[in-house]
């Protein structure tokens, strides 16, 4: 290459440089002005919305999925065989202890009965008259006409007797004791399900009549992780521990006053959770038995915790984290520690914030540290802007355009 054409490849480079350094230095006033904005803290505050930290005491509270148990369950099983006659009882109605609930033909049941009393008075007849004999002839006036062998068989014909009429009555509590089972009666208070027989078939000893089940109180079944186990025995051994039962769509409170009643003296090795029974009283049945529920169990009381929003809190690379706003409207990113929920809106902090702090609920997205906020109440809306305010804003917008010279 010439000498000629390196000197005219260098007078471009410095043209082209001098054209960009003029551009740079005739940059437009509005983006420096929004730019020197960013950087001097000119920009606008944020409007957030502004909760203060409150102390309170917060029940602690373990969850778990549970199931309805009823706290008898019976089914009903006919101990005698014979033709049904009858159904005493409407089908998912409460039944009573001892009400008749079927009744079997009892005419066979009731000849036997007959028969075993007919067989005791027969054996009563004898004994009476065994007895005569033997006094008769114990008397001094006929004894010296007896002889001993025959005074010592009436004595055993008396106690043959005897035994005779003890069988018999034995034989006739057996046979009222078969004639009684042809009433089927409730063994507990309980509701009736779907019965499972008709009248006029014939029932066996294996045949199911109908099943009850006992709904006042009636159980709740749940399991806990095998760590909480001491926790809940700890707890068990200073009072009755409370449960609460929710619905398990919208998790509001069906049955609450629930009593921990029994903690499982083993662990499931193959799932590592151990099981707890709870009673509720269950007055307008608004348990179930199969039912499932989300089970709430009250393990403490935290006397004085902090409690905050749980919007409130963010998470971040190095944990969670709040904006906290500061005395002159500034935020910054403050580090806490979430103890554990609070219901299902608020949380309690365990170190990060102290009481009467206040923290930003909403608008969070638009914040970094060090921007300047507009505090809200929850529910407050900012201030219209006024008209001086829109003119001056009006003012900025159109300057922005201008370019300095």
């Amino acid at each position: 290459m010439s000498r000629f054409w390196k000197i005219a490849l260098i007078v471009l480079a410095v043209v082209i440089l001098a054209i960009v350094g003029i551009r740079l230095l005739h940059k437009p006033a509005g983006a420096a002005s929004q730019a020197g904005d960013g950087k001097d803290g000119n920009a606008p505050p944020v409007p957030v919305t502004v909760v203060p930290v409150v102390k309170q005491n917060v029940p602690v509270y373990l969850t778990a999925l549970g199931t309805v148990q009823a706290l008898n369950t019976v089914t009903v099983i006919p101990q005698v065989g014979g033709q049904l006659l009858s159904i005493n009882f409407k089908e998912g109605q409460p039944v009573e202890k001892g009400q008749v609930l079927a009744q079997i033909d009892p005419r066979s049941f009731q000849a036997s009965y007959d028969q075993a009393v007919s067989k005791r008075n027969q054996d009563q007849s004898l004994l009476a008259t065994a007895r005569s004999n033997y006094q008769r002839s114990q008397d001094p006036k006929y004894s010296q006409y007896v002889a001993k062998i025959n005074l010592v068989t009436q004595k055993n014909t008396v106690v043959q007797y005897e035994a005779a009429v003890a069988a018999d009555e034995a034989a006739i509590r057996d046979a009222k004791v078969q004639l009684d089972y042809t009433q089927i009666r409730s063994p507990i208070d309980g509701l009736a399900g779907i019965r499972a027989v008709d009248p006029g078939n014939v029932v066996t000893t294996s045949s199911a009549i109908v099943t009850l089940t006992q709904l006042h109180p009636i159980n709740v079944m749940f399991t806990l992780p095998e760590q909480n186990l001491d926790m809940v025995r700890r707890a068990a051994q200073v009072q009755a521990l409370q449960v609460t039962a929710l619905d398990r769509v919208d998790a509001h409170p069906i049955a609450s006053g629930g009593v921990l009643k029994v903690i499982d003296n083993q662990i499931d090795t193959t799932t590592g959770t151990f099981r707890l029974k709870s009673e509720f009283n269950n007055e307008h049945n608004e348990l179930w038995p199969g039912q499932f529920v989300n089970v709430q169990l009250l393990v403490s009381t935290v006397d004085g915790g902090l409690v905050i929003p749980a919007q409130a809190v963010q998470r971040g690379p190095d944990g969670d984290y709040v904006y906290q706003v500061q005395g002159d409207n500034t935020v910054k990113m403050q580090p806490i520690v979430v103890a554990g929920e609070v219901g299902d809106s608020h949380v309690m902090v365990g170190s990060g914030l102290n009481v009467g702090e206040s923290v930003v609920t909403e608008g969070q997205f638009r914040l970094k540290p060090g921007s300047k906020v507009n505090p809200l109440k929850p529910g407050e809306v900012p201030a219209a802007p006024t008209a001086a305010e829109l003119q001056k804003a009006n003012k900025d917008s159109k300057g922005g355009g201008r370019r300095r010279h």
